[in-house]
């Protein structure tokens, strides 16, 4: 326990970040999300997230030490998509019972654990999860990952980060350290050429990763590998080597991101493939700090002449959408680099972004909205489900882009709304990624659907006196009867 507490401090002491710095060392140690309401749904815990972050490692069983709900709950990990192997989707667990809690026998049954699948599943490495019943009793992961290691020759690797360390923005960070104590850097690549680049932040949802690669084999540039988007155990325990990292999400693993500079020298930019600008500028940062690393001098000039050949065909595919989507206005109701990354993406198509919520954005991302939107007024922390339904419901917005957890108050509210968040099917990164974005954004506003649910039903229309009474139409006085019904039945959930 001394051990995880002193590594939450060393992520909270995060020079990368202006904000963390900013702070008082008494502010630094409360950590960077707002304190969690018990009872209330936090949004996923410190264990949540570091399996987010590590589990798209596809060739590596992931064992979860805990109750068996911890893992039946992490299924399939928000469809990270995988070119080869599967077994990061058989993830694995101990089933600790509270027999096995009052009798002590936590770490015996891990070792077995480790043995059977080591026995029988044979991969590269395994990630041993603790959570909060091990934690709070006391179960020395590292101590049997360690003797496990010196065993039986494959890497057992624990991850210390239960539910009740903090948020699942802590947990993504604590696996990142994972990745620096116990993984990158222990090998050397089979190759290694001057143009090989990381991807970090980046989970291959829905198989977005695969949308950017074809961009960069044109371009010669070799990504080494992914942390953690399809990626391979030996590959991640060698980019140690690769030449540039590019951050596609700094609220997540920007501390991967900086004590790699500073223990192999490894230039980093933030970066987004979200949008037509954004690809754009991602392939020229990639480029210029390659460039800068000794990598071929005519990669510039061919880089740009791709960007020319790519946003002329993007382009030609979006001109029809101009007419129907221009001017329409979009509530994007999400977090982190996709609360600037999608208003880039959908001001390229002369959309107006109405609101952008801030709830995860760390001080950079804000600063990237005031310069896309030209002020702040844009931004917003959070809506309660009555204040968006509000919004919605009066006309402020022609779609709303967010989770699934808000889709049921745009319906109710009778608005279009597309799945932005990371549980969704569609991809939506690079060049034809933004060509899928805007023909769902299409389909979903311009669906007649909504032409027949705003208009009043036929038994209201009936009733509507040839002259209106003194003061207000009847029609009115029933559209605001269901409004405020509708806003009763959302509740505060």
């Amino acid at each position: 326990m001394t051990d995880l507490k002193a590594k939450i401090q060393d992520v909270f002491d995060e020079p990368a970040c202006d904000k963390n710095q900013a702070k008082s060392d008494k502010e630094r140690k409360k950590g960077c999300s707002k304190p969690l309401t018990p009872g209330a749904a936090a949004g996923g815990c410190a264990y949540d997230g570091a399996k987010i972050v590590l589990q798209p490692i596809v060739d590596a069983a992931h064992l979860i030490h805990g109750p068996l709900a911890c893992e039946g709950n992490s299924w399939d990990n928000r469809h990270a998509a995988s070119s080869g192997p599967q077994l990061y989707r058989m993830s694995f667990t101990t089933d600790m019972s509270e027999l096995d809690i009052v009798m002590g026998q936590g770490e015996k049954k891990l070792w077995k654990a480790i043995r059977e699948l080591i026995e029988r599943r044979a991969p590269p490495a395994i990630f041993v999860y603790a959570t909060c019943v091990t934690a709070l009793i006391g179960d020395d992961i590292q101590a049997v990952c360690r003797r496990a290691s010196e065993k039986f020759g494959t890497p057992v690797i624990p991850v210390n980060a239960p539910g009740f360390a903090g948020s699942k923005n802590l947990g993504n960070k604590l696996a990142g350290e994972t990745l620096l104590d116990y993984v990158i850097g222990t090998r050397e690549p089979e190759i290694s050429t001057p143009t090989d680049i990381n991807i970090l932040g980046e989970y291959n949802l829905a198989g977005e990763l695969w949308q950017v690669l074809p961009l960069f084999e044109k371009l010669g540039v070799r990504i080494h590998t992914c942390v953690t988007g399809d990626a391979r155990y030996n590959d991640v325990a060698s980019c140690h080597r690769s030449r540039v990292n590019m951050m596609v999400c700094s609220a997540a693993l920007v501390n991967v991101a900086r004590k790699m500079e500073e223990r192999w020298g490894i230039p980093w930019f933030e970066g987004s493939f979200y949008g037509v600008t954004d690809t754009s500028d991602a392939l020229r940062n990639v480029a210029r700090l390659l460039v800068q690393q000794g990598g071929p001098a005519d990669l510039i000039e061919r880089t740009e002449a791709l960007i020319a050949e790519e946003e002329a065909a993007v382009w030609k595919k979006l001109e029809p959408y101009r007419k129907s989507l221009g001017g329409k206005r979009a509530l994007v109701y999400t977090g982190g680099v996709k609360s600037w990354s999608v208003v880039s993406a959908l001001q390229d198509i002369g959309m107006e972004i109405v609101d952008t919520s801030v709830r995860k954005a760390t001080p950079e991302d804000k600063q990237r909205i005031v310069e896309l939107t030209g002020d702040d007024a844009h931004m917003v922390d959070s809506l309660s489900p009555r204040e968006m339904f509000a919004f919605l419901r009066d006309g402020r917005a022609d779609v709303l882009l967010s989770g699934g957890r808000t889709q049921f108050i745009a319906l109710k509210a009778r608005t279009a709304w597309v799945d932005i968040n990371q549980e969704r099917h569609e991809a939506f990164a690079g060049y034809d990624g933004m060509v899928e974005l805007v023909k769902k954004l299409d389909a979903a506003i311009n669906n007649p659907v909504w032409l027949k649910t705003r208009k009043p039903a036929p038994w209201d229309e009936a009733y509507i006196p040839a002259v209106a009474p003194a003061g207000e139409h009847e029609l009115s006085r029933h559209r605001r009867k269901f409004a405020m019904t509708d806003a009763d039945d959302i509740g505060e959930c």
